[in-house]
């Protein structure tokens, strides 16, 4: 039931037996139906989650009810409102299932708990938050500075897996364009 998330651990940190015990005992299964939500605006949030199957989106409503899509999450990835999560403060953000989807929940608790008994699970989080750090860079970089075609071509080789996933209109809503720029950029690359 854990191999998912041991492998994941395993390509960022080296953990013993007993590390790896102590941080697969904290987490909680749940199963999530597609079109149901794990997370809305203004409610606290206790929980940080990894997909074990399934695909996911976070997004946030702006005053004029505009959906904007901040993250995609497929197996092998955490989603969660992480401000809320570590600031303790009302989440921003939807967290909705696109797929069925099966997830392991880590409450901030067993979270804390966590880093005192097995320190090195402090590195693996900080590489990923790195890591999420460092994508978000490029996004808003990518955002500012290239066409929607080299967007879209910088999405596809980054993500080859979600664009069979999720509708275009979320792509495109991701990636800062119109539905229809998308398809324009599609039938550019295809022609």
């Amino acid at each position: 039931m854990y191999q998912s998330i041991e492998k994941h651990i395993a390509n960022y940190v080296k953990t013993s037996t007993e590390e790896l015990q102590a941080f697969t005992s904290r987490l909680a299964p749940i199963n999530i139906q597609k079109k149901a939500f794990l997370l809305k605006p203004e409610t606290f949030i206790h929980n940080e989650y990894f997909v074990v199957k399934g695909c996911l989106i976070a997004y946030y409503l702006d005053t004029k009810g505009n959906k904007h899509i901040v993250q995609f999450a497929i197996e092998d990835w955490w989603i969660g409102d992480f401000d809320a999560y570590f600031n303790n403060t009302p989440s921003k953000l939807y967290i909705q299932a696109i797929e069925d989807a099966t997830l392991f929940a880590l409450s901030k608790k067993h979270f804390n708990q966590l880093l005192i008994e097995a320190p090195i699970f402090e590195r693996y989080f900080r590489v990923l938050v790195t890591n999420a750090f460092v994508a978000q860079r490029k996004r808003i970089l990518s955002t500012l500075h290239n066409s929607a075609k080299a967007r879209y071509q910088e999405f596809c080789e980054l993500y080859p897996t979600i664009q069979d996933r999720v509708p275009n209109y979320y792509i495109a809503n991701y990636l800062g364009m119109s539905a229809e720029s998308l398809s324009r950029v599609r039938r550019q690359l295809k022609g």
